[in-house]
């Protein structure tokens, strides 16, 4: 009995588990928590929009420069280290955001919350990977996916509560405890041993990974705001795919990669990857335009749009264990397929968004998209890293992870481009039609009527543009479904990347041959 086989007869270590997912659980939840408090914020400190949405970019930026790291810090470290290390620092960033008297000093804690966040996923998902066998593993993860799923979705409704009957700080206030308990918990009882593994991180790798991703995430989350020809969004994209392009070369050429490219030479891994980044893309639509929808066009007031969301996030959380249960009897691709279609059916319904859709109406439509949704994301990428060996697992979920970030950021950019150029075109008919009516009037409008007009145009252009980038949605979403067709069952494949650099540095059989 091998290593692995033998600590997977040992019973899972749910001590461990729960305080590592309470950590993540935190986490996740900060990071939704300021979406809406946001204007609150920006009010508070008396600073502009594209200002103050530095707290949700410099977030995202410093996750996407820590995450590739991630693998080589589960192999040098234990669990233990580097989960003390990530949660005193997010537990340091909130206790600190919570006291901001000026942006820069909330700025600067929100940047060290989210060093210690980006840490926690890869580690959790690594540590459940490495502590259930392959044949339990969905469970395992689905539980995961509660945690994933379930903080960002009650984000909002928290957020929408505490900010219309209490001051934003109030947000940090709360999460600043209850990351103090889990770090308590996490010192006295995690006690993981680790061999010391005498490695060393390439710094010029860590350069490459930085520019890359940070220039890419920069990138296409200017790209809403700033427009596609500003020098702040192709600058950073360029030097984001040189750097990229180059990191990518490094690490095919290193004994030791920070960041294993090889991994995708695994082909379920690869497929699952590319139905995540997919899904992931158009899941941004439910998460950026719902929003938009809600409170710009309808008005409706944060704790209520809160309330909306609510029951799919209740729907979401019940069903993650359920769906790793089912993962663990069907496998993945029926659970995708299913889920994909209802996903792509419930999208659809939003692109159909009027001025007077019913609140019950949306309620229903995103709870059954995020009932759908529950069926796509972990079993998929559970899937994908199951036929990954085990010596690769910091690598794979590393990866994940990155490409989660990037394609949310790529997401993103497309999703909003599309809105606001469609919403730029819907604007110039609604006008010239409204022009022509006018003309055609017996009496001269008043400056208020036309006022009024003016505004009811840009509304009913704006909603004509959610409604074509929900459309878009449901292609994206129509890919994903069809990639997921191709997918099967995975079981642990050989390591094939030991194998190939074995095969480099072996002699060759008629070498052999000649020296005997």
């Amino acid at each position: 009995m091998d290593k692995t086989e033998t600590q997977h007869t040992k019973k899972p270590p749910y001590g461990i588990i729960a305080i590592l997912m309470a950590g993540a659980f935190v986490a996740i939840l900060n990071s939704t928590l300021l979406n809406i408090a946001l204007p609150s914020i920006m009010k508070d400190f008396g600073i502009s929009e594209s200002t103050g949405q530095w707290l949700v970019t410099g977030y995202m930026l410093v996750n996407g420069i820590m995450i590739p790291t991630t693998a080589f810090l589960i192999q040098k470290y234990s669990i233990r280290r580097l989960f003390i290390t990530a949660m005193s620092l997010f537990t340091l960033g909130t206790i600190v955001a919570g006291f901001s008297g000026n942006f820069p000093t909330m700025l600067a804690s929100r940047m060290v919350q989210a060093s210690g966040s980006a840490i926690m996923m890869p580690v959790l998902m690594n540590f459940l990977l490495t502590s259930f066998p392959v044949e339990k593993r969905g469970s395992a993860m689905g539980v995961f996916g509660l945690v994933m799923v379930f903080a960002p979705a009650i984000g909002p409704t928290l957020s929408g509560y505490v900010v219309e009957h209490y001051d934003w700080q109030t947000l940090f206030h709360i999460v600043a405890p209850i990351a103090a308990i889990v770090l308590l918990f996490a010192i006295f009882k995690l006690k993981d041993k680790k061999e010391k593994i005498d490695i060393t991180i390439d710094k010029l790798s860590v350069l490459l990974s930085s520019l890359g991703f940070g220039g890419l995430l920069y990138g296409f989350s200017s790209a809403g705001d700033k427009g596609w020809d500003s020098f702040h969004v192709y600058g950073p994209l360029i030097v984001g795919v040189i750097s990229l392009v180059l990191f990518i070369m490094r690490q095919l050429k290193l004994p030791s990669p920070m960041l294993e490219f090889r991994i995708f030479k695994y082909p379920l891994f690869t497929l699952s990857a590319a139905i995540s980044v997919v899904v992931n893309i158009a899941m941004f639509s439910g998460m950026l335009l719902m929003p938009l929808y809600i409170q710009t066009i309808r008005g409706i007031s944060p704790l209520d749009s809160g309330l909306l969301l609510l029951p799919g996030a209740i729907i979401m959380g019940i069903m993650s264990p359920i769906t790793g249960k089912l993962f663990d009897k069907y496998g993945a691709r029926v659970l995708a397929v299913i889920g994909l279609i209802i996903t792509a059916g419930t999208t659809y319904a939003f692109s159909k968004l009027t001025m007077t859709t019913e609140y019950s109406t949306l309620m229903i439509i995103y709870a059954v998209r995020m009932f759908g949704m529950s069926m796509i994301m972990m079993p998929v990428m559970t899937n994908g890293l199951n036929q990954v060996p085990q010596r690769l697992n910091p690598h794979g979920t590393a990866m994940n992870n990155t490409l989660s970030q990037v394609s949310g950021a790529i997401g993103s950019a497309i999703l909003i481009t599309i809105m606001s150029n469609r919403t730029e075109t819907h604007a110039k008919e609604i006008a010239a039609d409204a022009m022509k009516s006018m003309s055609n009037a017996t009496t001269q409008p008043t400056a208020d009527a036309i006022a009024a007009a003016k505004e009811q145009i840009a509304m009913k252009a704006m909603l004509e543009g959610i409604n074509d980038a929900f459309l878009i949605s449901v292609g994206v979403v129509i890919i994903a479904l069809i990639l997921s067709f191709f997918m099967k069952r995975a079981v642990p494949a050989e390591d094939l990347i030991s194998k190939n650099t074995n095969a480099k540095h072996a002699p060759s059989a008629n070498k052999l041959a000649e020296n005997n």
